[in-house]
């Protein structure tokens, strides 16, 4: 009982009816848990992308093949996917500074029994478990953001937290490189997952649950921007949070398709990358594995613009930057894939791109599932479609592997280019969608608060 406790979510307390007090309140209060977000899936991050780092060092001092590096990432992309969607069940009824800050701590843990093994198998074994706890990351943010940020302004700052993504992905390959470089590839482990303990130390001090347990009125009443409908504050039971707002909605199941395809690009772009810049252009280890780092710094800066466009341009409607983003993806692999040897700073331009393109739909697909579905299954919706997603990054781990040891890198692009193909597509369909009316509803006792 005490365990259960300890994850459940914070009681609501009374209502502040000050609305000066109010306003300070939410100032604070938001600006101190994006921090917290943002800081903290920097570091899960930093425990996810360690072994991409080590991965050419694997096959040199390991003996490791690229089917054996595969199914260590599918094995991760597995445990993470399906721990994503039961995690994003159990979030939306536990607190999320808790959820979030005992998942990076575990992570951590077993960033560095990783680091302590030398066998295929207890790799497979700690790695999986790594990918378990990390599926603890995103439904908690998804819960905060949801409940502290209101639609209108919620595609800019999903935006700002999403670059998380990439702040962290772009550091990870700077400390293992030095790691790897002076102390082995194990100090690559152990250095990324003492620091995610500390940090998720820190969260439990950050983090809080939604603004009623602070005696705040809900983010839809104090910024008066409520959907096109209205948003029921009531508790919901989890069968309806998975059955009625998830499973049985078909504007879930068709993000959750392109989610799939996309994550495939992502990982195969990520994780690959270094490797096809080593074999067909003759760069070295470091020089390669910068590549990720460019990556990164494009996805930070198209999570940004992504976000944003929607918001502005399109008034909060997910689907034409989803579209739009993706079919850029098609042109930016092309180019990436025809490049002749000899043109490093292209080379770098062109994955930089492919950041920027990819990670506009990853990021906004997940804001879409929970405006598609219920406030209150925010992170059911965005636990399931990221398990889908994380099928697909299986996907780019063992399967594209041995496509790769069978067609070559031509068989990988082409691959890649039918998924962003696939992935438009899919999206097409939400191009004039912004929220689904059948679940909302506002008391009619609330009465909004000016900002």
């Amino acid at each position: 009982m005490g365990l259960i406790d300890f994850f459940k979510p914070a009681p609501s307390i009374p209502e502040i009816q000050d609305e000066t007090i109010v306003a300070k309140k939410y100032k604070y209060w938001r600006w101190r848990i994006f921090s917290g977000m943002y800081i903290g899936y920097i570091f899960y991050y930093f425990t996810r992308k360690s072994y991409t780092c080590i991965m050419p060092l694997l096959m040199r001092d390991m003996g490791f093949t690229k089917s054996d590096l595969g199914i260590l990432a599918s094995i991760m992309a597995l445990t993470y996917g399906a721990s994503k969607f039961l995690s994003g069940v159990l979030a939306d009824r536990s607190n999320p500074r808790v959820f979030m800050s005992v998942g990076l701590i575990l992570t951590g843990i077993f960033n560095i029994l990783f680091g302590y093994s030398s066998s295929i198998l207890w790799f497979a074994i700690f790695w999986g478990c790594t990918g378990w706890f990390q599926g603890w990351g995103w439904p908690p943010c998804a819960k905060l953001l949801t409940h502290w940020y209101s639609q209108k302004e919620r595609g800019t700052w999903w935006g700002m937290w999403n670059s998380s993504h990439n702040v962290g992905g772009a550091i990870i390959p700077i400390i293992v490189g030095v790691c790897a470089q002076f102390f082995g590839w194990r100090f690559g482990m152990f250095v990324p997952g003492i620091m995610s303990i500390v940090v998720g130390l820190f969260l439990l001090y950050c983090l809080r649950d939604t603004p009623n347990s602070l005696g705040l009125p809900s983010i839809e009443k104090f910024r008066n921007d409520y959907p096109a409908g209205k948003a029921d504050e009531k508790e919901i039971s989890v069968k309806d949070l998975l059955f009625k707002y998830v499973l049985n909605n078909s504007y879930i199941w068709l993000l959750a398709a392109a989610y799939f395809f996309v994550y495939i690009v992502r990982g195969a772009v990520n994780d690959w990358s270094p490797l096809f810049l080593m074999e067909t252009r003759g760069y070295g280890l470091v020089t390669a594995n910068a590549s990720i780092v460019w990556f990164e710094l494009g996805g930070l800066v198209g999570s940004l613009a992504a976000g944003w466009a929607s918001d502005t341009i399109f008034k909060g409607r997910r689907g034409p930057i989803m579209v739009l983003f993706s079919a850029g993806v098609i042109g930016a692999l092309l180019g990436l894939w025809m490049m002749p040897p000899g043109y490093l700073l292209i080379d770098y331009a062109l994955v930089f791109s492919i950041g920027f393109l990819i990670f506009g739909p990853q990021m906004l697909i997940g804001i879409a599932a929970t405006e598609l579905s219920h406030k209150k299954a925010a992170g059911s919706a965005t636990g399931f479609t990221g398990w889908i997603a994380y099928i697909g990054m299986a996907m780019a781990g063992y399967p594209l592997g041995k496509i790769m040891e069978a067609f070559g890198w031509q068989g990988c692009f082409f691959t890649l280019i039918g998924c962003s193909a696939l992935c438009v597509f899919l999206l097409l369909p939400l191009w004039y969608i912004k929220t689904n009316p059948k679940y909302l509803s506002i008391p009619d006792e609330e009465k909004p608060l000016e900002t």
